[in-house]
């Protein structure tokens, strides 16, 4: 039986909250946090992060440093991470002195490491494309080519993936890390489900999404929800993501990205502890965003509705361009702001490099057709170059 989160609501400045990664993600976070006076605390590497200027407490250091971690969260109440990229060791002796710690710090160690996630989809009945363990320096030709080959540790927006399409490139680019590498999937579609889970165990789930992938950064250009998918198919995604969080006995907002093959079969392909790219949609087009969400799981708040506001959402990544450096030149952006129902989300990011993320603009509709339509236009119009 799940348990009802408590009606009386801890805020305010008795509410530590304390955020691990100061990005984008942790700046929209904030955002939410703002309209409920919750006050995030936050560190990050980089002394300009996207959050600096946001949050209560802001402190500049190694997310990777156990001692640094520990020190920037034995005073909070809760913490919680924007990026998986971070010390466990901290967060376990955090958790050991009595935060909270959402997600949970075995569940951010299983996931940070790609072999040891796949291998708990296996173990757990989840359906997931065929892989193999590769050592450093380790032969890679077991499935023969093309293969998708992942780095096991440390590899974000894009990095740290790659299609190798044969022995020749296998030579020549491959990674010599530990890696896993994939049989490759005939992919239809890319879609994923955003699902939150909270401590008393309830759970919900955000209409599936079809994402685009710009092929050179390797990462979303542009998604749409609802997915153009049938409504069984629908269901099968939802029920084989809830599925992941269900095994895992997951807190927190977990993305998953999935895999929907020509032969109709949907494939798990990889999880994200924390809100996604694939969710930033929901800011406009349902009652509850994804970082709304998230804030309410740290904060042990009773999950929001995730309906739909409109028929149709979608959103582009505003990406630096080829060759753009230095101050961000945002051209077009006019265009955007005068479109019925296009919102811009900039980053606050003090330079621009070539892929970089540095916003998106999301776009809301009465069909799926006027939404994409939208879409295209201002993928034609805006870009992100350097003065």
């Amino acid at each position: 039986m799940v348990k009802k989160a408590s009606t009386n609501l801890q805020t305010g400045p008795s509410l530590k909250i304390g955020v691990l990664g100061g990005g984008q993600l942790g700046r929209m976070m904030i955002q939410s946090a703002i309209d409920l006076d919750v006050r995030v605390e936050v560190m990050d590497p980089s002394k300009d992060a996207p959050c600096s200027s946001l949050t209560h407490r802001f402190v500049c250091g190694d997310l990777n440093d156990a001692d640094a971690v520990f020190e920037f969260g034995k005073d909070l109440d809760v913490i919680t991470i924007e990026i998986e990229n971070v010390s466990v060791e901290g967060l376990k002796r955090l958790e050991a002195s009595g935060v909270r710690v959402v997600p949970k710090p075995d569940h951010i160690e299983l996931i940070q490491d790609k072999g040891i996630q796949k291998q708990f989809f296996v173990d757990n009945d989840v359906a997931t494309s065929e892989f193999q363990l590769v050592e450093e320096g380790g032969d890679i030709s077991g499935f023969g080519f093309p293969v998708v080959q992942k780095l096991r540790k440390g590899g974000y927006d894009g990095r740290g993936v790659q299609m190798l399409k044969t022995e020749a490139e296998s030579s020549d680019n491959r990674f010599h890390e530990k890696s896993l590498i994939e049989r490759a999937v005939d992919i239809d579609k890319e879609i994923s489900v955003i699902v939150a889970r909270n401590t008393q165990g309830e759970i919900t789930s955000y209409p599936v999404v079809e994402s685009v992938f710009d092929p050179v950064a390797n990462l979303v250009s542009s998604l749409i929800a609802p997915a153009s998918i049938d409504a069984a198919t629908e269901s099968k995604a939802r029920e084989l993501a809830m599925k992941v969080v269900d095994a895992m006995q997951f807190e927190g907002l977990m993305a998953v990205e999935l895999f929907l093959n020509t032969d109709g079969e949907i494939l798990v392909n990889e999880v994200a502890p924390r809100t996604h790219n694939s969710g930033h949609h929901t800011i406009e087009g349902n009652r509850t965003s994804q970082f709304a969400q998230h804030l309410r799981t740290v904060a042990n708040f009773p999950l929001g509705s995730t309906a739909k506001l409109h028929n149709a959402a979608g959103m582009i990544n505003l990406l630096g361009a080829e060759g753009a450096f230095g101050n961000p030149v945002y051209e077009g952006l006019g265009t955007a702001i005068e479109m019925e129902g296009v919102n811009p989300h900039l980053y606050g990011k003090s330079q621009v490099k070539p892929h970089r993320k540095m916003g998106h603009i999301t776009v809301t509709g009465d069909s799926i057709e006027e939404v994409q339509n939208k879409l295209l236009k201002l993928q034609s119009s805006v870009r992100v170059t350097g003065a």
